[in-house]
C-alpha cells in the first residue's frame, strides 16, 4: 500500500474527483474502483428519487467491472486510459446489457440488449466501469429532460427548474458527482445546453469526430459529446471515444487528436467575441458574465474583438429539417403507439406532412450557405466566444422559457445549433453565477477538426477557477 494519505470509501471529496484525479489515485492504491463505484451508488440512491437523474441501474453488473478493474490495478496492468473510472450513458446511446428506450414508452425494455454503440464499446476497452443509464426527452427531440416515460428531470441548483436538455440526466449527474465521465449526444445543443443549465463542462467534438451508431437521421447533424467537470476529463473522453469504429461510413479517418489541454497557451489566439450573433436576445445578466469571461481570456493573451460571423438566423430552415427528420419517425409508428408519445412530436409529425421537398432543399442550401459563411470567419480568426444559451434555467415542467418572455416555438436554442449544422466543434464552459444563484456559460466555437483550439482556450480560462457546486441537497 502506498504511504499516500488514503481516501476512505465514505469520504463525501470521492464524488468531486474528476477522472485524472481518480487515475492518480489507482496508481498510488490510495482509493480502489470498487470503494468508488459504491461511493457512487450511495449518493445515486439518496439524490436521484428527487432529480431523476438516472432511468437504469445495474449495480451487479457494475460493481463486477469495478472488481475486475481493482484486480488490474493491483497487477499494474490497467486495461487502459480509463480503466476503473465511473461513466455513464445517456439512455438515447446503444448500451450492451441495459435497455436503451430512448425515453419512450414505443421501445420495449426487454430487448435483448446484445450491442454496444462505438463510444460505449471504446469506453468498456479501456476498462470504464458503467454506472447506468441517465435520462433525457423522448428520441432527444427537444432542449428539456421529461418525457411521457420518465417524467420530470430536474436541476440540482433549484428542482423547480428544468436542468436542460437532451442529455439533462448526464448533466445532472456530472453536477453532483454521480460519475465521473457522461456520455450524452448533441443534435442540436443536447450536450451543450444542459451542461450550462447545470454548471459542468460539455463538449460537441466535429460531428465527424466519434463514431456514431446507429444514426437516427440525416448524417452530420449530430454527434456523440462527453459532460464533465474539467476540461482535462473532456479531452480523456475524445481521445477515447475518437477511436475508429467500421460501423459508421460517415466518420473521419482514424488519427491522433492533440489533446495537450495542460499546458496550452492562448497567447496570441484571434479569438472574435459576439454577444449575440447579430440577432439574438440575451438577458442582461447572462450578456454581463460572458463578456467579462471574454475579457478574462484577453487578459490571459489572446487577441479579442467583438465580432460576429455575419449570418442571418437559421432557426426556421434547422425546424425544417428537425420537422422532417422526427416527423417521419413518428410517422412509421403504428396508430396505437403513436398515441404513446409526447404531444409536442405528434404536432412535429402533423406539420411534417405540409413539407415539400423544396422547402428541405432550401434549408439544406441554407446549412450549406452558413458552413461557408463559418469557414471564411475563421480565416479571419481562430476561435468564436458567445453566450451558451440566452437565458438561465427555467421550470421544470415548461417546454420554453415561458417565464423568461419566450413564446412557444420561439428560438431559445439560438447559440447552438448553428453549429451542429456547420459541424464545428463547441464547448460549454461555466463562468458564473445569476443573482438567482444559477449557473451562466460561454460556448467555445473552433473551425472544424480542431477541438484541440477549443479545448486549449477552456483549459487557459478555467485554470485556477473552482468550478461552483450546487447546493446540498
Amino acid at each position: 500500500m502506498a504511504s499516500a494519505k488514503r481516501v476512505g470509501a465514505s469520504d463525501p471529496e470521492i464524488a468531486w474527483l474528476d477522472a485524472t484525479a481518480l487515475l492518480r489515485h489507482y496508481r498510488a492504491r490510495t482509493l480502489s474502483p470498487v470503494e468508488v463505484a459504491r461511493a457512487a451508488f450511495a449518493r445515486i440512491e439518496r439524490i436521484n428519487p428527487r432529480l431523476n437523474a438516472f432511468c437504469f441501474l445495474d449495480p451487479d453488473a457494475t460493481l463486477t467491472a469495478a472488481r475486475d478493474s481493482e484486480a488490474r490495478w493491483f497487477k499494474g496492468e490497467p486495461a487502459g486510459r480509463v480503466d476503473g473510472v465511473p461513466v455513464t450513458v445517456k439512455d438515447a446511446i446503444l448500451t450492451r446489457g441495459l435497455p436503451t428506450r430512448r425515453a419512450s414508452k414505443t421501445i420495449s425494455a426487454t430487448g435483448p440488449w446484445l450491442e454496444d454503440a462505438p463510444c460505449v464499446a471504446r469506453l468498456r476497452e479501456e476498462g470504464a466501469v458503467l454506472l447506468g443509464k441517465t435520462t433525457a426527452s423522448e428520441f432527444s427531440h427537444k432542449s428539456v429532460t421529461n418525457s411521457p416515460l420518465y417524467g420530470v428531470t430536474r436541476n440540482p441548483w433549484n428542482p423547480a427548474l428544468t436542468p436542460g436538455g437532451s442529455s439533462g440526466g448526464a448533466a445532472v449527474a456530472a453536477a453532483l458527482g454521480l460519475g465521473a465521465l457522461h456520455i450524452g449526444g448533441d443534435g442540436g445543443g443536447s450536450v451543450r445546453n444542459p451542461a450550462a443549465f447545470c454548471g459542468v463542462m460539455g463538449l460537441k467534438p466535429d460531428n465527424m469526430r466519434i463514431p456514431f451508431y446507429p444514426h437516427s437521421g440525416p448524417g452530420a447533424i449530430g454527434a456523440i459529446g462527453p459532460l464533465a467537470r474539467s476540461v482535462a476529463d473532456l479531452a480523456l473522453a475524445l481521445t477515447v471515444m475518437a477511436r475508429p469504429d467500421r460501423r459508421d461510413w460517415w466518420a473521419m479517418p482514424p488519427g491522433p487528436v492533440a489533446l495537450d489541454t495542460a499546458a496550452g497557451s492562448i497567447r496570441g489566439l484571434r479569438i472574435a467575441y459576439s454577444r449575440n450573433l447579430g440577432y439574438a436576445r440575451v438577458e442582461p445578466e447572462i450578456d454581463r458574465l460572458v463578456a467579462a469571461a471574454a475579457g478574462d481570456l484577453a487578459a490571459l493573451g489572446a487577441a479579442v474583438e467583438e465580432a460576429d460571423p455575419g449570418f442571418a438566423s437559421p432557426f426556421e430552415a434547422f425546424q425544417t429539417m428537425s420537422i422532417a427528420r422526427y416527423g417521419t419517425m413518428i410517422g412509421r409508428l403504428p396508430r396505437a403507439e403513436r398515441a404513446l408519445v409526447d404531444p409536442s412530436l405528434i404536432q412535429w409529425w402533423e406539420r411534417s406532412q405540409r413539407l415539400t421537398v423544396a422547402d428541405l432543399v432550401a434549408a439544406e442550401n441554407e446549412r450549406a450557405a452558413l458552413g461557408q459563411k463559418m469557414a471564411a470567419f475563421h480565416r479571419r480568426f481562430d476561435l468564436l466566444v458567445t453566450p451558451q444559451l440566452p437565458v438561465p434555467a427555467f421550470e421544470a415542467d415548461r417546454d420554453w422559457p415561458e417565464s423568461r418572455g419566450y413564446t412557444a416555438g420561439e428560438d431559445w436554442k439560438v447559440f447552438s445549433y448553428p453549429f451542429n449544422w456547420s459541424q464545428q466543434p463547441a464547448l460549454s464552459v461555466p463562468v458564473g453565477l445569476t443573482n438567482e444563484g444559477l449557473p451562466v456559460s460561454m460556448q467555445i466555437v473552433g473551425p472544424r477538426y480542431r477541438e484541440d483550439l477549443v479545448l486549449r482556450a477552456a483549459a487557459a480560462y478555467a485554470k485556477g477557477r473552482a468550478l461552483p457546486q450546487p447546493p446540498a441537497l
